[in-house]
């Protein structure tokens, strides 16, 4: 990712709206959600998230589709990703430490299960060491 692209994808999660409403549509995952749910989940008027859905798709943050009569905004996770491993490129660069993976990747929404006792016992084995 080039820094210009880092920066307008920056500037655009600079505010607390914008930030809210990324942060939601990654939480709905590749379904996304229609902009009226939004505006509800928000609590923002509808004008008012245009404005600030266009500045998320400004800086390629988001994606539309058309679905009947209905827009579905998506996160653009490529985008994050590429982000997020924009910022972490040289983490530990200078020292023996080791970081953490920088990127994530969306999973299916029909994947999604709670954890089993065996993945918890794993998890909690993982902290204690």
């Amino acid at each position: 990712m080039e820094s210009t692209k880092a920066l307008r994808a920056l500037a655009a999660l600079a505010q607390d709206t914008r930030l809210a409403l990324f942060r939601r549509l990654v939480k709905a995952g590749s379904a996304g959600l229609a902009a009226g749910r939004l505006a509800e989940a928000l609590g923002v008027p509808p004008a008012t998230l245009s404005f600030h859905l266009k500045e998320l798709a400004h800086a390629d943050l988001v994606a539309a589709r058309q679905e009947g009569r209905f827009l579905i905004y998506t996160a653009n996770y490529a985008t994050m990703n590429a982000l997020l491993a924009y910022l972490t490129e040289n983490c530990c660069a200078d020292s023996a430490g080791a970081c953490a993976t920088p990127a994530c990747t969306p999973r299916a929404t029909a994947a999604r299960r709670a954890p089993t006792s065996a993945h918890r016992t794993k998890r909690i084995q993982r902290s204690r060491a």
